[in-house]
């Protein structure tokens, strides 16, 4: 079965307190799609972060003597450097124009994930907000699944994908930070290849290839398609987190 990968039509802004099961099955409909078991619906974190009211008036910040320091070797708002130190658990590297830190969640990520672009907040210039991460991404995708499996009465998975960067590659890439029923990984030691060898250390992150798929029909602009219908997953549904994908840190040989 091929891998069929469709950007929802018709998805209005979001604001905090929508319903995002509910916006998604109006899209489905919009789109002329209905969901079907094994379907996964792709998700980008903008829409979950503003949906859980994450948006943050930089306005209402005030930094720390500690942000501040950090603002100065950095060349950032120190407002911002006090969010990101917020949603932080320790700054890997800093340098100006950068700072990179491991998030509470457990990755790795450029400005603690906070993000100001497509975010607006009312009566207010729009450089003023910002938006964070949804606190706890894995509940958020298994609250919004469980949702559409009722509607549905379907039996399907919901992946959350965020734009991260890459320490040996330039660009960003989707990246999932959240599942519900999509396995994180699936684990190839012992298949055999076309010529008999039998993998060794095969480990295959087939939720971040979903979600770097899906980005590629998501945009990054003004398209205005944060939600992606997955048909065609090659293998087969079932839980997993997102801690189950990060490496552990005696593994870590650069951070």
């Amino acid at each position: 079965m091929p891998l069929t990968l469709t950007a929802l039509k018709g998805m209005p802004l979001i604001s905090a307190g929508d319903s995002l099961a509910e916006i998604i099955l109006a899209a489905l409909a919009a789109s002329e799609l209905r969901l079907e078991d094994g379907d996964i619906v792709v998700i980008g974190q903008k829409i979950v972060s503003k949906a859980e009211g994450r948006m943050m008036n930089l306005a209402d910040v005030i930094p720390s003597v500690r942000a501040v320091e950090i603002a100065r070797e950095t060349g950032k708002d120190a407002r911002l450097i006090e969010l990101i130190l917020k949603e932080s658990t320790r700054i890997v590297r800093a340098r100006p124009g950068t700072i990179i830190v491991e998030h509470k969640l457990g990755f790795v990520c450029a400005n603690g994930g906070i993000d100001h672009s497509n975010v607006a907040g009312p009566g207010s210039g729009k450089d003023e907000f910002v938006l964070l991460l949804p606190s706890d991404p894995d509940r958020s995708a298994a609250g919004i699944r469980a949702e559409l499996e009722s509607r549905s009465g379907k039996r399907i998975g919901v992946l959350i994908n965020d734009s991260h960067g890459r320490a040996w590659r330039l660009g960003t890439v989707g990246t999932c930070i959240g599942l519900s029923g999509v396995p994180p990984l699936v684990d190839e030691r012992g298949w055999t290849d076309l010529f008999g060898y039998r993998l060794q250390s095969t480990l295959v992150g087939v939720a971040d290839e979903l979600a770097a798929a899906a980005s590629l029909v998501m945009g990054q602009a003004a398209e205005g398609t944060p939600v992606v219908h997955a048909r065609g997953f090659p293998y087969p549904l079932h839980d997993g987190s997102l801690r189950d994908m990060l490496r552990a840190e005696e593994q870590d040989l650069f951070r």
